[in-house]
């Protein structure tokens, strides 16, 4: 039965098609703060089917994601920006072309997961979430302490993305009597990097890699027994996942246009696991449709709070939007796990099959 109800709520490539061409012409109609609102969604999309990859999708649990987004955000920092003056500190910076800091901070991300690799590669369950905590707290320091390279508590200004002559910054380009900016722009370029590590992410879990990543995560024994290398695995998708990272931090440190390293801590690595939670654990779809849930709803409730009850400006007192939004997807946390094991974009799955 729960076969045939998946069966009819599996959407139509129509579907697909409008939804697609919904997502192309929505920066022609909406105003800055929702296409920021969906820029943030994007790229926590992006982070969010990383660490579904290794914690859905192999059972690996990881509370440092947001050191790796970190890392990916800094990294183009440094690597973009030049030898400049700001706020009283003298930053380093190597100059280098903006598309390419981009993806050698995407690659700085992974080296930095393969260098924690070994011990993401022996370790399971909850000893490795200790383990990567710890991430959490040596990036903190070094984020706040390494002033030349971080700007400190201040943090950074981001260099703007120049690609092919294009570049992503609020210098207005008019198309089609609309004045594109930088929110505009990187809309189109962050739907792209969502696609394309979507579409990657969908082949490697309908592949043998995907099948091996599932057995370790179901039977770890069984799985070593059957010939899958878990170490290695384990120590693989550890790798990838912080490659999905770094690529999420890139694109959060352009929207934000700074760098500001307490954003890159313990409270971002849970929202991670909340999203995955929320929207399924295993299933690219699922981690879109939990980063979307977890990243717009503290936005929508902050835009809307004049007219919400018991929600109140930042500021004045009383339940603020943030709290709101924690508390909210805390509910919906616990909520899922009760009544919906599959996730929102699984709700057919029953608790025996989960299991």
């Amino acid at each position: 039965m729960s076969e045939r109800l998946a069966h009819l709520k599996k959407p139509k490539p129509y579907a697909w098609i409008g939804v697609g061409v919904l997502l192309l012409v929505l920066p022609f109609y909406l105003d800055r703060f929702w296409l920021q609102a969906g820029l943030f969604a994007m790229a926590a999309a992006i982070g969010a089917i990383g660490i579904n990859l290794l914690t859905g999708a192999t059972g690996q649990l990881s509370m440092g994601h947001a050191f790796f987004l970190a890392v990916g955000a800094y990294g183009y920092c440094v690597l973009a920006g030049g030898n400049e003056v700001e706020n009283g500190h003298r930053l380093t910076g190597l100059g280098l072309p903006t598309w390419l800091a981009a993806i050698l901070a995407v690659l700085l991300a992974g080296a930095a997961g393969g260098l924690f690799s070994p011990i993401a590669g022996r370790l399971r369950g909850a000893y490795l979430g200790i383990a990567t905590l710890a991430l959490i707290f040596i990036g903190q320091h070094v984020l706040f302490n390494a002033r030349d390279l971080t700007g400190g508590f201040n943090g950074r200004t981001v260099p703007p993305l120049s690609l092919f002559g294009f570049d992503f910054d609020d210098t207005e380009v008019v198309v089609a009597a609309v004045p594109f900016e930088s929110a505009e722009k990187l809309w189109y370029l962050a739907l792209a990097a969502l696609l394309a590590g979507g579409l990657f992410a969908r082949g490697v879990l309908r592949g043998r890699p995907g099948r091996a990543m599932n057995a370790l995560r179901d039977h770890r024994i069984a799985a070593g027994v059957m010939g899958v290398p878990v170490a290695r695995y384990r120590a693989a998708v550890f790798v990838l996942s912080s490659m999905y990272a770094g690529l999420a931090g890139v694109l959060l440190a352009l929207v934000f246009q700074r760098t500001v390293p307490e954003y890159f801590g313990v409270i971002l690595s849970l929202e991670f696991l909340a999203m995955i939670v929320i929207g399924g654990l295993g299933t690219v779809a699922g981690a879109v449709v939990g980063a979307a849930f977890v990243s717009l709803m503290p936005q929508v409730l902050t835009h809307y709070s004049d007219s919400l009850p018991l929600v109140s400006a930042p500021g004045t007192g009383g339940v603020s939007p943030g709290e709101a939004s924690r508390y909210l997807y805390g509910a919906a946390v616990v909520a899922v796990v009760l009544f919906l094991p599959g996730g929102l974009t699984r709700p057919t799955v029953s608790r025996r099959e989960k299991t």
